[in-house]
């Protein structure tokens, strides 16, 4: 009885050392893909808003309060037609009292240079006076200069696109109050991150997609690009033209992307399948790690140079712990799965 123990013992440790030994040494599963033909693109992609090529902003100069707004948005207006007052009244009281200090200047030059003529005043004097006058003719000028800040205008011929304005609030100097401008033609403007921009040529074609369309691809082109870039941002500004048909509005943000380079019928492979310029190339149950030359890299596809051929069975995903020359063999099912041993 004791020998039948050990005998079963024995057996059982073989068995396991077998199962072990094939578990550890059994074919990964992979699956695979085959390469195809088709047209990939280099993209430089960029966040954009559309503005009209030629408009303006227009904010008050000093902080006062409106009191009069010509509520003409979407209307036309020509170059300095009123959009906007602002409470002038302090600033009116202020040339009144210049004013009044003017005329008795003058009136007290004109008394001194009567005397002057009888010889009982002195040309210093008659200086003095002039010269107050002088100042005081100065200051009316600057004082009416100021005034015209109190009247917001149109800077150019064109259509109030938007008016943020309303008879009581404060004017604030740098908040926009009316854009004014032309509605067409209209343009992208959009930021290039600065490592992407030596890639961008004015010329090149875009494809633009914004919420307000979806699924639908709007064409452009690169019309310009700033020369200085932003610092801070670190980005350039560049502008697109859009076709005189186009859909876009005025302010809308769409997501642009610049087509650098197309290649036409290329080989491509999914972008898992590509690892560090490698691939695995299934070669009956032997799993190869070959090098390969790509090209363009899309978000979806990646293109090949050189290193494989359109016949050859690549597994994908790539699998982190498969080794060259390792056995595998294919999920019947056409199932993804990561490679196992190695």
């Amino acid at each position: 009885m004791k020998a039948l123990r050990t005998v079963l013992a024995i057996v059982a440790v073989a068995a396991a050392a077998t199962a072990g030994y094939w578990y550890l040494n059994r074919p990964a599963l992979v699956s695979i893909v085959a390469p195809t033909r088709g047209d990939v693109a280099e993209i430089v992609y960029a966040s954009g808003v559309i503005e009209p090529r030629t408009w303006a902003k227009v904010t008050a100069l000093v902080r006062e309060r409106i009191v009069w707004v010509c509520n003409c948005e979407g209307e036309t207006v020509a170059q300095g037609d009123q959009l906007a007052r602002l409470d002038d009244t302090e600033a009116q009281a202020a040339l009144g009292e210049l004013k009044a200090r003017h005329r008795l200047a003058a009136a007290e030059r004109d008394r001194i240079a009567l005397l002057v003529d009888r010889k009982v005043a002195n040309l210093n004097e008659l200086d003095r006076a002039e010269s107050q006058v002088s100042q005081l003719e100065a200051l009316i000028a600057g004082q009416e200069a100021r005034l015209a800040n109190y009247v917001l205008a149109a800077p150019s011929d064109g259509v109030v696109l938007r008016q943020d304005a309303e008879v009581g609030e404060i004017g604030e100097p740098g908040v926009v109050l009316f854009w004014v401008g032309r509605p067409s033609p209209l343009i992208a403007v959009a930021e290039v991150n600065e490592e992407d921009i030596p890639r961008v040529e004015i010329g090149q074609r875009a494809l633009l997609r914004s919420d307000a369309f979806p699924g639908k691809e709007l064409s452009a082109e690169v019309q310009s690009i700033t020369p200085k870039g932003d610092p801070v941002t670190k980005t350039y500004r560049v502008r697109l033209s859009l076709p005189a048909d186009t859909p876009l509005r005025i302010g809308m943000s769409a997501d642009v992307n610049i087509v650098i380079r197309v290649s036409r019928e290329a080989l491509l492979l999914p972008s898992l399948a590509v690892r560090d310029d490698a691939v695995f190339v299934l070669e009956g149950e032997i799993a190869r790690r070959r090098p390969v030359e790509t090209g363009i890299r899309g978000t979806a596809d990646v293109e090949i140079l050189s290193g494989i051929d359109q016949s050859a069975k690549i597994v994908s995903p790539y699998p982190e712990n498969l080794e060259d020359g390792a056995s595998a063999r294919v999920l019947e099912d056409g199932a993804t799965a990561q490679a196992e041993g190695g």
